[in-house]
Order: C-alpha cells, then structure tokens, then sequence
C-alpha cells in the first residue's frame, strides 16, 4: 500500500483500514509466537502499513507534536 493512495481516502475509509491492519498485525503476531507463520516477511509489511496509514492520519487532521 502506497502513501499517496492512502491520501486519496477518506477519514471513515482511513479509519476502517487502520483497524483492518491492526487486527492483522495482532493476528500474525499470534501466529508468530505460536510457530503458525509461514511468511514473516508479511509482519514487517504489516507494521510499516500501520505506520503510513498512522502519518496518513495526522497529517489530514492537522496534529502536530
């Protein structure tokens, strides 16, 4: 997943997707700890889409730290 095709979404839309993602991200961490994982490249994908979809996020609201 891309950043500027994230940025093309909506709020509602961002929001479904980033608990989309974190439920995977939970799901293959589960997998992980019990040896069920066959593909753990897949986890490290799925921490750096929750991360662009989490800066996708602050950037439409305004946050700044």
């Amino acid at each position: 997943m891309k950043a500027a095709d994230l940025r093309d979404l909506t709020m509602e839309e961002l929001g479904a997707k980033l608990k989309e993602v974190s439920e995977e991200l939970f799901n293959l961490n589960f997998q992980h700890s019990s040896q069920q994982l066959d593909n753990t490249s897949r986890l490290g994908q799925a921490r750096k889409d929750l991360a662009r979809l989490k800066t996708v996020l602050r950037e439409k609201t305004g946050e700044k730290q």
